[in-house]
């Protein structure tokens, strides 16, 4: 018996429970599962909760709005708004520094326990994910603004899109990886894929990214279509909506379900997920193929995702070269696959290259962005 082999799965067994157990906490906690289930079982607690919560917003307004005469009725609601932008920004940060700081310390659970070597194979493929994950964000913007869905409604779009991203991104992993293990030759077929996006990324022109997206010629609307019909009126924060509809000429109505832009744009976003994941996954097999290693690095990138976006919103244009830095990843992935036959490169160099790409790009993004404004406050004082 080879008691080395016997070790090692009794170290991935503890690592996958610790893993699920880890992960699934957090994932409880910023997603607020836990408080529903705590809400589900004691009815009578949260109804004395809300009212107290309702009583105690009135007095917060009351108290922040006490001189109401000053105010106009759409000035208080511009104030409410801005109070509730600044609470989602201040939770996006504090649980974009959250899911950051766990993947480090999974990264040192796996150092203790499996070795340097699975450490770092973990920190580079999280590197790999996390910074071709940013290029996400900008699709969901488009996706947001061209069904016109409010920020407040956003998240829960994007809690169920991460959750069955994840579904899908662990089937595709183990495909990739049982790929590789049966037909070595499919290394040539994932890196030239990543070469190929990369030389598409660098060569698109910058009025392609176009700023709304046309959703009736959207393919995965008009497969939505064939299923169910499809309505542009919000129902709040609901994906489906009920209208009386008329159906013949006596005026007989009934009770249709439509689609609302809710469920429109969870389609569409798992549908840009899965085009997405065919350039990401294959770059972290580039790195490693063990399928632990891959599913929970991914895992953590797409966790943290969601915080990212609401962090990042308002500042997503001023990434100016956050593209060419991502092309050029794919490009040295891309590349360091299809060689890896003749010639290895160290793991410590791909982490050094990729997060030194990633730095270089976001650097000079926010040099060209304090350029422009020093621009722009020089041309408006030139104007007066």
């Amino acid at each position: 018996m080879d008691w080395n082999t016997v070790g090692s799965d009794i170290n991935y067994q503890f690592m996958w429970i610790f893993f699920s157990i880890f992960v699934g906490t957090a994932l409880a906690i910023d997603f607020g599962i836990m408080n529903k289930i705590q809400s589900f079982f004691n009815i009578k607690n949260r109804k004395i909760i809300s009212e107290n919560n309702s009583y105690q917003k009135r007095n917060d307004l009351s108290t922040k709005f006490s001189n109401v005469g000053s105010y106009s009725p759409e000035q208080r609601e511009w104030k409410r708004d801005q109070q509730q932008q600044q609470q989602s920004l201040k939770r996006a940060l504090i649980w974009t520094i959250i899911w950051i700081s766990l993947a480090a310390i999974f990264a040192a659970v796996i150092y203790l326990t499996m070795g340097y070597e699975k450490a770092l194979l973990f920190a580079t493929g999280y590197a790999i994910e996390k910074s071709l994950s940013v290029d996400n964000m900008f699709v969901f913007l488009i996706i947001f603004s061209s069904l016109a869905i409010p920020l407040a409604y956003q998240h829960k779009v994007l809690m169920v899109g991460i959750l069955s991203a994840i579904v899908m991104r662990i089937a595709l992993i183990l495909a990739g990886v049982s790929l590789l293990e049966s037909f070595h030759w499919m290394i040539y077929i994932f890196g030239g894929l990543l070469l190929f996006t990369a030389i598409r990324m660098l060569v698109q022109k910058k009025g392609q990214n176009k700023k709304n997206i046309e959703i009736e010629k959207n393919i995965a609307v008009r497969t939505m279509k064939k299923f169910i019909p499809i309505s542009l009126e919000l129902n709040n924060d609901k994906f489906f909506l009920h209208k009386q509809t008329i159906i013949n000429n006596n005026h007989l109505c009934k009770q249709i379900l439509y689609a609302t832009p809710m469920l429109v744009a969870l389609v569409i976003i798992e549908m840009t997920d899965l085009v997405f994941a065919l350039d990401s996954i294959p770059a972290i097999l580039s790195i490693t193929a063990d399928s632990f290693i891959v599913i929970t690095s991914n895992i953590f990138a797409i966790l943290g995702l969601r915080s990212l976006y609401f962090l990042l919103v308002g500042i997503m244009e001023k990434f100016y070269y956050l593209k060419p830095g991502l092309a050029t990843i794919l490009f040295f992935v891309g590349t360091k696959m299809i060689v890896s036959e003749f010639f290895k490169i160290p793991i410590i160099v791909s982490l050094t290259v990729i997060f030194g790409i990633l730095g270089a790009a976001l650097l000079l993004s926010f040099i060209k962005a304090r350029k422009q404004a020093n621009g722009n406050n020089d041309k408006v004082i030139i104007d007066k």
